[in-house]
């Protein structure tokens, strides 16, 4: 089985961009015959791609999930001078209009759970590259010139027919006295979680039979140029169905986007979202993999920076907003995530 399907760009003559019908059949093709390889699909389906392992250029692509990369200087290498890391966020009253306006939707129940982002614009003194080998993250991806991912999202990994999906909701500062506490007893939180893992445990019914919740809200301590913060995620997994074993692509497809980076019900939502963020995230939120032959391991592309036309450079973060949700509370968390999971430094300047 595969599962993956990679973004190119028309100067890059090792990615070609596939429509959606063109990569779910070449995604199924490779799993079916047991071919090793890469896929990247952006959040609106519009830049699909699938490349096999061994036409992979790493001076376009690299990557490194979860250990398996082909990147030669993915090591630590040492960072000399100190780190700039300089932010323009939105302004909160930029933010409160699309707040308000996802608030209004889900108060005249038009969504229960709306995932709200922003881009900022940031100054370093590093390039993309540097942060791709720097930076300590469970996925990584990095596209020349064009965007970077630091995700510590799972999508979907698939062993031996088991197929099993992490949803990732839930951000804390660990510094705050009693953190872990705090934030799983969180009603508002709570809640959100809750909706996105049954969201996500009926998507996986469609293909999967003995769906169920291995593991419930656990926590994971992540390392920042900031400081380090706690993310609660959930393990629902379940056991691909005989005749679904060799679609690996329709699999593929049919969970996307993902819910923990859209929301519920997930085609209004996403409407909704079309309309507060009036923009396309593009790869940001979207997803990527690597299938070796046999099993598949893939990521939500979050804690992500891009390069735009105009060689400005911009990060993306945001949120799940429900009809609990506190508009500080929610601006600072997306300010929180705007870091990078980089440590070995002497110093982090951050404005």
């Amino acid at each position: 089985m595969s599962y993956f399907k990679v973004i190119f760009f028309k100067d890059s003559p090792t990615m070609h961009n596939y429509s959606k019908e063109e990569a779910l059949s070449l995604i199924n093709k490779y799993a079916l015959n047991q071919t090793p390889f890469i896929f990247i699909i952006d959040f609106e389906m519009q830049n699909n791609h699938v490349i096999t392992l061994d036409a992979v250029d790493p001076d376009e692509i690299k990557y490194n999930f979860n250990g398996v990369t082909n990147s030669k200087d993915d090591v630590i290498s040492e960072i000399n001078n100190d780190i700039k890391w300089e932010i323009s966020p939105v302004s909160f009253d930029e933010y409160k209009k699309s707040f308000d306006y996802v608030l209004k939707k889900i108060n005249r129940g038009d969504s229960f759970l709306v995932n709200l982002t922003c881009k900022t614009k940031i100054s370093t003194n590093l390039s993309l590259k540097d942060i791709f080998i720097n930076s300590r993250a469970k996925y990584k991806l990095y596209i020349k010139n064009k965007f970077c991912s630091l995700s510590p999202e799972s999508f979907i990994i698939l062993n031996d027919n088991k197929i099993s999906c992490y949803p990732m909701k839930g951000t804390i500062d660990a510094s705050i006295n009693d953190a872990k506490s705090k934030i799983l007893n969180n009603k508002k939180e709570t809640a959100e979680h809750a909706t996105i893992v049954d969201l996500i445990r009926n998507d996986l019914s469609i293909y999967a039979h003995d769906v169920k919740v291995e593991r419930y809200r656990y926590t994971d301590l992540l390392h920042t140029n900031k400081g380090d913060i706690l993310q609660v995620s959930s393990q629902i997994s379940g056991m691909v169905k005989d005749e679904k074993s060799t679609n690996l692509g329709e699999l593929i497809f049919s969970m996307l986007p993902a819910g923990s980076i859209s929301g519920a019900p997930k085609r209004k939502t996403l409407e909704i979202i079309k309309s507060a963020e009036n923009r396309q995230r593009g790869y940001y939120t979207g997803v990527a993999g690597i299938f070796d032959g046999k099993n598949l391991d893939s990521s939500v592309l979050i804690r992500s920076i891009e390069i735009d036309q105009n060689n400005d450079m911009y990060f993306h973060s945001g949120g799940g907003i429900t009809f609990k949700s506190n508009i500080n509370e929610e601006y600072e968390e997306m300010l929180q995530k705007i870091y990078l999971p980089i440590t070995k430094c002497k110093n982090t300047i951050t404005k």
